[in-house]
């Protein structure tokens, strides 16, 4: 049951994915490759160092899974290459193109993020460097930046943009939002226009009050009690509900030797509760919040945070996918740290710990502060054609991307009520026509009455519930 409780919170979190119904539909032509006088199948595999994995039918594309050859360091190519899984969802070459990245691993499963149905056209969807198996052998953890990422980036758009001609879009939820801004930052010259999604900006790894305001501030008073309430008395029952922890990780085969020991986990997963709990869910939810935590019993305790944030999370077993996103927080990206002045000071023992500790100990690492700060600086007085989307109640976008003087056609939009998975769908109506409007202008493919009438802005892709959708990848909360 609790698994499936989880499910159900983790499937709100549609990064980029959600429609509008009753979206006007584009003529959809059969994806058959014959817009070419070559198969797209064999004009995407005389790429040189592209291969493929397979293909996957889905009505009206072709459905690509690919390895690209990639160096590992774009500085010095010669030293060494690696495989990147990237997948092509392919409808016409005359459509323009969407380049998705999640940030983390590529799904290969069909699936379209919102600026691909918005504009009917392809997606070219890239695995982030380092997320097995797009990981080179041995691994040099020193080639995991954010300027390697966009490298690759550049050079996969280099590589199709011969077959896929028309404009081209990057976008991305989350981290995958912060990548398709740093991508931007450092190759301001390949892609037409930029959707960042919920795209989270540490620009000061050390100032991070941001978020204890955010927290001090959110939802309702009666839901942020509730919240509350469970998080201290979780820590109040340690004892008791850490023997709980031991049997459950018995059972499930969980080891705790990266973050050092099961007392480590179990505080780092109480402590994302509250986070989680505005991460994932929304204000309604907090109906499923025990109301009165002090009498609530131990497994009612215990279920609420497991639902939430996961108690297999800390675990080596929930570490290991992630690695390569807690190497980058603690060397690029930074990581948010807040307090809790609703827990006494004697239940808490480590405080929100350092992604230091969820990085096995023999990859070494060295944080980056001016890394945030140089990309923040640029999107400031550099930002073209970029559109930034926030949840009100996400925490994440409590250090959001700004837009300043030298910003030409950039906005920041948020929308009411939503969390990690806002979208353009969920802004408010003038925003939600002018942000369709735009996207559909830097595509290339606004009609006259667009153009003239940003009202008139709807997705040209009639919506399909199956394409439509994210896979969801994880379970922990305190994650991008």
């Amino acid at each position: 049951m609790r698994k499936a409780l989880r499910w159900l919170l983790a499937l709100t979190v549609l990064i980029g994915t959600l429609s509008t119904a009753g979206a006007a539909t584009a003529a959809e032509p059969e994806a058959t490759g014959t817009d070419s006088t070559t198969d797209i199948k064999e004009r995407l595999l005389s790429i040189p160092g592209m291969s493929l994995v397979e293909e996957k039918p889905y009505t009206g594309y072709r459905f690509f899974v690919l390895n690209y050859t990639q160096p590992v360091d774009h500085r010095r190519p010669s030293k060494g290459t690696f495989q990147q899984r990237i997948t092509v969802l392919h409808k016409d070459v005359s459509r323009p193109t969407v380049f998705f990245t999640s940030g983390y691993n590529v799904s290969t499963t069909p699936r379209r993020s919102e600026p691909t149905q918005i504009v009917d056209g392809n997606q070219v969807s890239l695995e982030y460097r380092f997320f097995t198996p797009s990981r080179p052998a041995p691994a040099d953890w020193s080639k995991l930046d954010i300027w390697q990422a966009a490298s690759d980036q550049h050079r996969v758009f280099k590589a199709l943009k011969g077959i896929y001609g028309k404009k081209w879009i990057s976008t991305g939820g989350s981290k995958g939002g912060m990548t398709a801004t740093y991508y931007e930052r450092f190759y301001p010259r390949d892609m037409d226009g930029v959707v960042a999604y919920v795209a989270p900006n540490d620009v000061v790894n050390k100032e991070d009050s941001a978020y204890d305001r955010f927290f001090a501030g959110v939802g309702t008073k009666e839901c942020r009690d509730r919240l509350n309430g469970v998080q201290r008395e979780a820590l109040v029952r340690r004892e008791p509900l850490e023997k709980k922890y031991a049997a459950y990780a018995k059972e499930n085969d969980l080891t705790f030797e990266t973050i050092g020991s099961l007392d480590k986990a179990y505080e780092a997963t109480v402590l994302d509760y509250v986070w989680g709990f505005w991460q994932y869910s929304l204000l309604k939810d907090c109906d499923q919040i025990p109301a009165d935590a002090k009498k609530a019993t131990d497994d009612e305790i215990w279920d609420s945070v497991d639902t939430i944030a996961g108690f297999s999370a800390y675990a080596d077993q929930g570490l290991t996918t992630y690695t390569p996103y807690y190497y980058q927080a603690g060397t690029q990206l930074g990581a948010p740290t807040i307090h809790f002045p609703h827990i006494e000071k004697k239940y808490i023992r480590y405080g929100y710990q350092p992604p230091r500790n969820f990085v096995p100990r023999d990859i070494p690492m060295k944080f980056q502060p001016s890394a945030m700060r140089d990309v923040d600086t640029w999107v400031r007085h550099n930002a073209r054609q970029m559109l930034f989307v926030y949840g009100q109640n996400d925490p994440w976008g409590a250090e959001p991307f700004r837009v300043g003087k030298g910003a030409k056609d950039s906005y920041v939009m948020t929308a009411p009520g939503m969390n990690h998975g806002a979208n353009v769908a969920g802004l408010v109506p003038e925003q939600k026509t002018l942000a369709t409007a735009r996207i559909l202008d830097w595509a290339g493919v606004a009609s006259s009455a667009v153009q003239a009438d940003p009202a008139a802005a709807k997705p040209l892709a009639k919506f399909d519930a199956k394409l439509d959708k994210r896979d969801v990848q994880r379970e922990m909360t305190l994650r991008p």
